[in-house]
């Protein structure tokens, strides 16, 4: 994930623009509380696969900022696999924000990876096995209703 981001507000930017974006908003106000939130949907066309990323910086009762990349891929033949496809997206994103941000601030946020997965539907089987391997790695994980990092944002990309 190494492309461009977009956000509605900024236009393009790369991935230290992001980074620096998220530290300025957060240093704006450093006594809110903040959660950095990550997730991954995909469209899939004929012969290749659509999945879009997306970092969500939330000052909790403020509202947010998002950002997101797109990267296109030959087709997935399974949903198991799309669905860890996206995740592991997600889970890559989310070490690298985590990383940079830990080492160019002192701001304390929460980090969270949004999963599009949830209790209803074909994805209901694989939930303990992505969540598992999230919180296996040390991160926060939502499903949906909640994980609308990636239900919404990135899906509104898609």
């Amino acid at each position: 994930m190494d492309g461009e981001f977009y956000n509605p507000h900024l236009g393009v930017l790369d991935f230290d623009a992001v980074i620096h974006t998220i530290i300025s908003e957060m240093e704006s106000d450093p006594k809110a509380h903040y959660e950095i939130l990550v997730g991954t949907d995909s469209s899939t066309g004929t012969d290749t696969i659509d999945l879009v990323s997306a970092v969500v910086i939330h000052k909790l009762g403020k509202g947010g900022r998002y950002f997101w990349t797109r990267r296109r891929e030959p087709k997935i033949p399974s949903l198991r696999q799309k669905i860890w496809r996206e995740a592991l997206l997600s889970f890559d994103l989310a070490q690298r924000l985590l990383a940079r941000l830990s080492a160019e601030s002192l701001l304390p946020f929460n980090l969270e990876i949004h999963v599009d997965i949830g209790e209803n539907g074909r994805s209901k089987a694989m939930i303990d096995e992505v969540v598992g391997m999230i919180i296996g790695s040390g991160f926060a994980v939502r499903i949906k209703p909640q994980a609308y990092a990636a239900s919404s944002v990135a899906d509104k990309y898609t």
